[in-house]
């Protein structure tokens, strides 16, 4: 199986992303696949919330999400290899928007972290176990 293109998910503030994206770009690397890398930010525009923050909070917190993905992928990955690498911040629901973005990108391989559960994720069930249950392409999970 070839593969042409890579979606690796992070959370630019979880530290141990860090070995998601390396992970991510070293399986884009094999194949000279296309890497993409999302990461998912609450959509306040559409909850009860949103009446409590500016009326352009949404659109700020996507832009200054992007430059710090931006920032991270060029510190880990380096400089050069950033500028091949396509950035994707969406809005909503983490692994619904990661399903959506690969269906998008026509991903063949979606990379994804596995952090420690707490009690309340073994009971509502963890961002990677509802993506690797609903992807229709294949998921690389890595452990911390």
């Amino acid at each position: 199986m070839s593969i042409k293109s890579v979606l690796c998910a992070v959370d630019i503030s979880h530290e141990d992303d860090v070995q998601v994206l390396e992970t991510g770009d070293k399986l884009a690397r094999l194949d000279g696949a296309q890497l993409d890398v999302i990461t998912v930010v609450p959509n306040y525009g559409v909850t009860l919330v949103n009446s409590y923050f500016d009326e352009n909070f949404q659109g700020e917190l996507v832009t200054k999400t992007k430059s710090a993905l931006n920032d991270m992928v060029s510190r880990v990955l380096g400089e050069e290899r950033n500028k091949s690498i396509r950035h994707i911040v969406a809005a909503g629901s983490i692994y619904e928007e990661i399903l959506e973005a690969a269906k998008q990108a026509g991903s063949d391989l979606i990379v994804i972290g596995a952090h420690k559960p707490h009690l309340k994720e073994f009971l509502l069930g963890p961002n990677a176990a509802r993506v690797a249950r609903h992807s229709q392409c294949s998921v690389y999970i890595v452990r911390e």
